[in-house]
């Protein structure tokens, strides 16, 4: 697999934002890990793809990646000539002036000289110079339960050379977020600052509970004589179960809305949670059930498909 975000992506290099977006979201739904359990080629190419769309997505860091000063990973590519250019503009340099070097022709070879005379014995007459550079940053996936996601929490990456990493969930992170977690990416060098770790985010579905903006969702099933009498019965939220009441004459589809239970996002009121009633028949109809209906029926027939025969 090439490691070129543009080739993961399947895009080409002058694709827009929007195109890299649609891409990305396409191929993490394609293989997506719980789709594909014990699938490794699916797992690499849904990390690879994350990785790729978080480079790409960011138009500094993209623009870097085109211009060849970062790799595929975000990390600096070796830049000898810049470095040999900022390096001369120090103030004390000891060759940025004097005959020695003047009309040298080409800074790569004075580089080179440098990097010999810093190799060089103490005592030759030399000062001493330090490379300082930032640390590579580092990208990491991150498959998040939907709950955690939610209501906030704190998981741990294991990191391949031992040790972990810890990452803070922020309460309502939506799937494909993008954390940074500042100085923990690569050590510095020369005394350099260490670089950041990116955090690639993706939701792990629920069986129960979808997420829609900062609503939460859930179909409840109900039974028959629920449905017909009304009752109160428990329902499921992102924080516990709680007592809904399901009104008489309860139909299929119908909605109810408990205020504020929803996903609340920091500087957001929470969102709702909305129930969809599902009438479930018993598995049986025995003889007293179909006696009663057919006598019911007799008296008090109703067509529930006249309206919607009008609206065809």
């Amino acid at each position: 697999m090439s490691d070129n975000p543009y080739d993961v992506l399947g895009v080409s290099k002058t694709a827009s934002a929007d195109e890299i977006k649609k891409a990305y979201r396409k191929i993490a739904k394609e293989s997506h890990p719980d789709l594909h359990p014990g699938d490794g080629t699916a797992e690499a190419r849904f990390k690879a793809a994350g990785a790729a769309f978080e480079l790409l997505k960011d138009p500094e860091k993209r623009a870097r990646f085109d211009r060849g000063e970062i790799d595929a990973s975000g990390q600096e590519r070796p830049q000898e000539r810049q470095f040999y250019r900022d390096f001369a503009e120090q103030p004390n340099n000891p060759y940025r002036q004097g005959p020695r070097y003047e009309g040298f022709g080409d800074e790569a070879d004075i580089f080179a000289e440098f990097l010999r005379r810093q190799r060089g014995h103490p005592g030759e007459g030399y000062q001493e110079y330090s490379f300082r550079a930032r640390g590579a940053d580092a990208q990491y996936a991150l498959e998040v339960p939907f709950l955690e996601a939610a209501n906030g929490g704190s998981m741990r990456i294991t990191l391949p050379g031992g040790g972990n990493l810890e990452v803070k969930i922020p309460k309502g992170v939506a799937d494909g977020t993008t954390l940074r977690l500042r100085g923990k990416g690569g050590p510095g060098h020369g005394g350099g600052a260490p670089g950041d770790a990116y955090v690639t985010l993706s939701i792990k579905p629920h069986p129960i509970f979808t997420r829609d903006g900062d609503d939460i969702v859930i179909t409840l099933p109900i039974t028959l004589y629920e449905a017909v009498l009304g009752a109160k019965v428990e329902a499921p939220t992102i924080a516990g179960p709680v007592k809904v009441t399901v009104p008489k004459g309860a139909s299929s589809g119908q909605v109810l809305r408990l205020r504020g239970r929803g996903v609340a996002r920091a500087g957001r009121p929470a969102g709702d949670q909305r129930i969809e009633l599902q009438v479930v028949m018993p598995k049986e109809v025995d003889a007293e059930l179909s006696s009663f209906m057919e006598g019911w029926s007799q008296t008090h027939a109703y067509d529930p498909r006249k309206d919607w025969r009008a609206k065809a």
